[in-house]
Protein backbone atom coordinates (compact mmCIF):
# COMPACT_ATOMS: atom_id res chain seq x y z
CA UNK A 1 0.00 0.00 0.00
CA UNK A 2 2.63 2.27 0.63
CA UNK A 3 3.60 2.59 -3.00
CA UNK A 4 -0.08 3.95 -3.86
CA UNK A 5 0.20 7.70 -4.78
CA UNK A 6 -2.35 10.53 -5.64
CA UNK A 7 -2.32 10.68 -10.08
CA UNK A 8 -3.62 13.28 -11.31
CA UNK A 9 -5.78 10.30 -12.84
CA UNK A 10 -7.18 9.52 -9.59
CA UNK A 11 -7.32 13.16 -9.04
CA UNK A 12 -9.71 13.48 -11.98
CA UNK A 13 -11.76 10.43 -11.14
CA UNK A 14 -12.06 11.59 -7.44
CA UNK A 15 -13.50 14.65 -8.48
CA UNK A 16 -16.05 13.25 -11.25
CA UNK A 17 -17.66 11.11 -8.12
CA UNK A 18 -18.02 14.34 -6.12
CA UNK A 19 -19.58 16.08 -8.83
CA UNK A 20 -21.93 13.19 -8.99
CA UNK A 21 -23.27 13.36 -5.94
CA UNK A 22 -20.97 10.46 -3.85
CA UNK A 23 -20.64 12.18 -0.03
CA UNK A 24 -16.92 12.63 0.29
CA UNK A 25 -16.75 9.78 3.35
CA UNK A 26 -18.50 7.40 1.07
CA UNK A 27 -16.08 8.11 -1.19
CA UNK A 28 -13.38 7.68 1.11
CA UNK A 29 -14.84 4.09 2.11
CA UNK A 30 -15.49 2.86 -1.37
CA UNK A 31 -11.78 3.68 -2.02
CA UNK A 32 -11.15 1.42 0.79
CA UNK A 33 -13.00 -1.50 -0.21
CA UNK A 34 -11.42 -1.56 -3.71
CA UNK A 35 -8.26 -1.69 -2.09
CA UNK A 36 -6.58 1.90 -1.47
CA UNK A 37 -4.69 2.61 1.65
CA UNK A 38 -7.29 4.87 3.83
CA UNK A 39 -4.89 7.71 4.71
CA UNK A 40 -4.32 7.86 0.57
CA UNK A 41 -8.01 7.76 0.19
CA UNK A 42 -8.42 10.42 2.91
CA UNK A 43 -5.31 12.63 1.41
CA UNK A 44 -7.23 12.12 -2.43
CA UNK A 45 -10.54 13.28 -1.43
CA UNK A 46 -9.75 16.18 0.93
CA UNK A 47 -7.45 17.47 -1.88
CA UNK A 48 -10.08 17.47 -4.85
CA UNK A 49 -11.87 20.45 -5.59
CA UNK A 50 -15.38 20.66 -3.68
CA UNK A 51 -18.14 22.31 -5.67
CA UNK A 52 -19.75 25.45 -4.71
CA UNK A 53 -23.12 25.20 -3.07
CA UNK A 54 -25.95 24.12 -5.12
CA UNK A 55 -23.40 23.15 -8.28
CA UNK A 56 -23.77 19.17 -8.10
CA UNK A 57 -26.07 18.94 -10.96
CA UNK A 58 -25.77 15.21 -10.40
CA UNK A 59 -27.53 15.01 -6.82
CA UNK A 60 -31.10 13.77 -7.32
CA UNK A 61 -33.38 16.26 -5.62
CA UNK A 62 -36.50 15.14 -4.43
CA UNK A 63 -38.59 13.87 -7.34
CA UNK A 64 -35.94 13.66 -9.68
CA UNK A 65 -35.14 10.51 -11.98
CA UNK A 66 -31.94 9.53 -13.49
CA UNK A 67 -31.57 10.12 -17.11
CA UNK A 68 -29.63 12.62 -19.57
CA UNK A 69 -30.92 16.11 -20.35
CA UNK A 70 -32.62 15.82 -23.45
CA UNK A 71 -34.66 19.63 -23.17
CA UNK A 72 -32.71 21.01 -25.39
CA UNK A 73 -32.86 17.87 -28.44
CA UNK A 74 -29.01 17.82 -28.78
CA UNK A 75 -26.87 15.26 -30.93
CA UNK A 76 -24.30 14.84 -28.23
CA UNK A 77 -24.11 14.65 -24.83
CA UNK A 78 -20.81 15.41 -22.80
CA UNK A 79 -20.01 12.28 -20.63
CA UNK A 80 -17.39 14.47 -19.39
CA UNK A 81 -14.16 12.42 -21.21
CA UNK A 82 -16.15 11.13 -23.90
CA UNK A 83 -18.90 12.59 -26.02
CA UNK A 84 -22.36 10.02 -26.48
CA UNK A 85 -24.59 10.30 -29.40
CA UNK A 86 -28.11 10.63 -28.63
CA UNK A 87 -29.64 8.14 -32.00
CA UNK A 88 -33.20 7.70 -30.47
CA UNK A 89 -35.42 9.01 -27.79
CA UNK A 90 -38.86 7.57 -27.15
CA UNK A 91 -41.44 9.45 -24.43
CA UNK A 92 -43.74 6.51 -23.23
CA UNK A 93 -42.10 4.05 -22.51
CA UNK A 94 -38.82 6.37 -21.58
CA UNK A 95 -36.16 5.27 -23.83
CA UNK A 96 -32.92 6.78 -25.19
CA UNK A 97 -31.19 5.23 -27.38
CA UNK A 98 -27.32 6.34 -27.12
CA UNK A 99 -24.38 5.94 -29.86
CA UNK A 100 -20.58 5.33 -28.79
CA UNK A 101 -20.90 5.45 -25.14
CA UNK A 102 -18.04 2.69 -24.84
CA UNK A 103 -14.82 2.84 -26.70
CA UNK A 104 -14.05 -0.30 -28.57
CA UNK A 105 -10.80 -0.84 -26.18
CA UNK A 106 -13.35 -0.61 -22.96
CA UNK A 107 -16.03 -3.39 -24.40
CA UNK A 108 -12.88 -5.34 -25.22
CA UNK A 109 -11.76 -4.85 -21.53
CA UNK A 110 -14.57 -5.43 -20.05
CA UNK A 111 -14.99 -8.54 -21.94
CA UNK A 112 -11.57 -9.69 -20.58
CA UNK A 113 -12.19 -9.08 -16.70
CA UNK A 114 -15.48 -10.61 -16.63
CA UNK A 115 -14.61 -13.82 -18.96
CA UNK A 116 -12.91 -15.63 -16.26
CA UNK A 117 -15.59 -15.16 -13.82
CA UNK A 118 -18.64 -15.98 -15.73
CA UNK A 119 -21.39 -18.38 -14.27
CA UNK A 120 -24.71 -19.56 -15.20
CA UNK A 121 -26.81 -15.93 -15.09
CA UNK A 122 -29.53 -16.22 -11.67
CA UNK A 123 -32.39 -13.63 -11.68
CA UNK A 124 -33.90 -11.87 -8.20
CA UNK A 125 -36.25 -13.99 -6.20
CA UNK A 126 -38.83 -11.68 -5.10
CA UNK A 127 -40.88 -14.15 -2.90
CA UNK A 128 -37.53 -14.87 -0.65
CA UNK A 129 -35.82 -11.79 -1.79
CA UNK A 130 -32.62 -13.84 -2.87
CA UNK A 131 -31.39 -15.27 -6.17
CA UNK A 132 -32.50 -18.20 -8.60
CA UNK A 133 -31.40 -20.20 -11.85
CA UNK A 134 -34.51 -18.95 -13.94
CA UNK A 135 -34.93 -21.21 -17.39
CA UNK A 136 -36.19 -17.73 -19.12
CA UNK A 137 -32.42 -16.16 -18.58
CA UNK A 138 -29.96 -18.47 -20.80
CA UNK A 139 -27.12 -16.46 -20.00
CA UNK A 140 -23.46 -16.79 -18.04
CA UNK A 141 -23.05 -13.04 -16.08
CA UNK A 142 -21.29 -12.16 -13.17
CA UNK A 143 -21.40 -8.40 -11.05
CA UNK A 144 -18.10 -6.19 -10.72
CA UNK A 145 -18.10 -4.76 -7.53
CA UNK A 146 -18.72 -0.94 -7.75
CA UNK A 147 -15.56 0.98 -8.46
CA UNK A 148 -13.78 -2.34 -8.39
CA UNK A 149 -10.91 -1.42 -11.35
CA UNK A 150 -9.64 1.84 -12.70
CA UNK A 151 -11.91 0.96 -15.73
CA UNK A 152 -15.39 0.01 -14.42
CA UNK A 153 -14.64 3.59 -12.12
CA UNK A 154 -14.25 5.31 -15.49
CA UNK A 155 -16.86 3.80 -17.58
CA UNK A 156 -19.13 4.42 -13.44
CA UNK A 157 -18.05 8.42 -13.63
CA UNK A 158 -19.67 8.74 -17.20
CA UNK A 159 -23.08 7.14 -16.56
CA UNK A 160 -23.62 9.30 -13.41
CA UNK A 161 -22.27 12.42 -15.27
CA UNK A 162 -24.70 11.15 -18.29
CA UNK A 163 -27.81 10.10 -16.25
CA UNK A 164 -27.95 12.85 -13.76
CA UNK A 165 -27.23 10.10 -11.14
CA UNK A 166 -24.39 9.62 -8.10
CA UNK A 167 -22.68 7.10 -8.69
CA UNK A 168 -23.26 5.10 -4.93
CA UNK A 169 -26.84 4.78 -6.53
CA UNK A 170 -25.93 2.13 -9.13
CA UNK A 171 -25.72 -1.42 -8.57
CA UNK A 172 -22.32 -2.88 -9.40
CA UNK A 173 -21.39 -3.17 -13.34
CA UNK A 174 -23.08 -6.73 -14.78
CA UNK A 175 -21.63 -8.77 -17.71
CA UNK A 176 -23.59 -10.63 -19.71
CA UNK A 177 -22.55 -13.40 -22.21
CA UNK A 178 -24.91 -14.71 -24.64
CA UNK A 179 -24.25 -18.20 -26.97
CA UNK A 180 -26.11 -18.98 -30.14
CA UNK A 181 -29.53 -19.16 -28.86
CA UNK A 182 -29.69 -17.87 -25.82
CA UNK A 183 -31.71 -15.25 -24.54
CA UNK A 184 -33.38 -13.38 -21.64
CA UNK A 185 -37.47 -13.25 -22.29
CA UNK A 186 -39.71 -10.26 -21.50
CA UNK A 187 -39.49 -9.17 -18.08
CA UNK A 188 -39.64 -6.00 -15.60
CA UNK A 189 -36.37 -5.03 -13.93
CA UNK A 190 -38.00 -3.19 -10.78
CA UNK A 191 -39.22 -5.26 -7.77
CA UNK A 192 -42.98 -6.15 -7.94
CA UNK A 193 -44.42 -4.62 -4.80
CA UNK A 194 -46.91 -7.29 -4.16
CA UNK A 195 -43.83 -10.04 -3.76
CA UNK A 196 -42.61 -11.10 -0.10
CA UNK A 197 -39.23 -10.88 -0.87
CA UNK A 198 -39.21 -6.89 -1.87
CA UNK A 199 -38.85 -5.40 1.04
CA UNK A 200 -35.59 -7.03 1.48
CA UNK A 201 -34.73 -6.09 -1.57
CA UNK A 202 -35.71 -2.37 -1.08
CA UNK A 203 -33.67 -2.14 1.67
CA UNK A 204 -30.11 -2.07 0.25
CA UNK A 205 -30.98 1.08 -1.52
CA UNK A 206 -34.49 1.72 -2.36
CA UNK A 207 -36.82 0.58 -5.57
CA UNK A 208 -35.08 0.08 -9.08
CA UNK A 209 -35.73 3.24 -11.28
CA UNK A 210 -33.58 2.80 -14.33
CA UNK A 211 -31.75 0.58 -16.13
CA UNK A 212 -28.52 0.63 -18.84
CA UNK A 213 -27.41 -1.68 -21.37
CA UNK A 214 -24.41 -1.57 -22.80
CA UNK A 215 -23.50 -3.59 -25.85
CA UNK A 216 -19.93 -5.10 -25.59
CA UNK A 217 -19.55 -7.01 -29.20
CA UNK A 218 -21.66 -7.32 -32.49
CA UNK A 219 -23.13 -10.65 -32.77
CA UNK A 220 -23.79 -11.83 -36.29
CA UNK A 221 -27.30 -12.51 -36.06
CA UNK A 222 -30.36 -11.87 -33.84
CA UNK A 223 -29.35 -10.82 -29.42
CA UNK A 224 -31.26 -7.28 -29.59
CA UNK A 225 -33.24 -6.16 -27.23
CA UNK A 226 -37.12 -5.84 -27.35
CA UNK A 227 -39.89 -3.64 -25.72
CA UNK A 228 -42.84 -5.61 -26.90
CA UNK A 229 -44.97 -3.24 -25.47
CA UNK A 230 -43.87 -0.09 -27.67
CA UNK A 231 -43.04 -2.48 -30.94
CA UNK A 232 -39.46 -1.58 -30.69
CA UNK A 233 -35.76 -3.57 -30.88
CA UNK A 234 -32.79 -2.10 -30.77
CA UNK A 235 -29.68 -3.45 -32.02
CA UNK A 236 -26.97 -4.80 -30.53
CA UNK A 237 -24.13 -2.78 -31.93
CA UNK A 238 -20.87 -1.93 -29.97
CA UNK A 239 -20.14 0.64 -27.69
CA UNK A 240 -23.78 1.71 -27.88
CA UNK A 241 -26.65 1.56 -25.08
CA UNK A 242 -30.24 1.72 -24.20
CA UNK A 243 -30.93 3.65 -21.42
CA UNK A 244 -35.17 3.41 -20.04
CA UNK A 245 -36.50 4.78 -16.94
CA UNK A 246 -39.22 3.42 -14.59
CA UNK A 247 -40.85 6.36 -12.84
CA UNK A 248 -42.74 3.21 -10.73
CA UNK A 249 -42.76 -0.01 -10.46
CA UNK A 250 -46.31 -0.92 -12.44
CA UNK A 251 -46.71 -2.08 -15.94
CA UNK A 252 -47.73 1.04 -16.83
CA UNK A 253 -44.22 2.62 -17.33
CA UNK A 254 -44.31 0.19 -20.64
CA UNK A 255 -40.63 -0.45 -19.59
CA UNK A 256 -41.61 -4.68 -20.12
CA UNK A 257 -38.33 -5.27 -22.27
CA UNK A 258 -36.27 -9.05 -23.14
CA UNK A 259 -33.37 -9.73 -24.96
CA UNK A 260 -34.17 -12.05 -28.35
CA UNK A 261 -32.35 -15.26 -29.25
CA UNK A 262 -28.79 -14.59 -30.58
CA UNK A 263 -29.12 -16.51 -33.93
CA UNK A 264 -25.66 -16.34 -35.15
CA UNK A 265 -22.20 -15.67 -33.07
CA UNK A 266 -22.28 -14.54 -29.51
CA UNK A 267 -23.51 -11.44 -27.55
CA UNK A 268 -21.54 -9.47 -24.49
CA UNK A 269 -23.55 -6.59 -22.62
CA UNK A 270 -23.09 -5.04 -19.49
CA UNK A 271 -26.05 -3.42 -17.60
CA UNK A 272 -26.27 -0.94 -14.47
CA UNK A 273 -29.59 -0.77 -13.02
CA UNK A 274 -29.68 2.95 -10.70
CA UNK A 275 -31.71 2.43 -7.67
CA UNK A 276 -33.86 5.44 -5.50
CA UNK A 277 -31.11 5.89 -3.03
CA UNK A 278 -27.17 4.62 -1.86
CA UNK A 279 -26.98 0.91 -3.01
CA UNK A 280 -25.24 -1.59 -0.22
Amino acid sequence: MSAQSITPELRQWVAEQLAAGCAPEALAARMCQAGWDASVAAQAVAAAPQAAPGAAANAPQPGAMPGPDLTESPLLIDGGDRQVEVLLRLDHPRIVLLGSLLSPDECAGLIAAAAPRMERSRTVQTQTGGEEVNHDRTSDGMFFQRGETELVRRIEARIARLLRWPVDNGEGLQVLHYRPGAEYKPHYDYFDPDQAGTPTLLARGGQRVATLIMYLNNPAKGGGTTFPDAGLQVAPRQGNAVFFGYARPHPDTRTLHGGAPVIEGEKWIATKWLREREFN
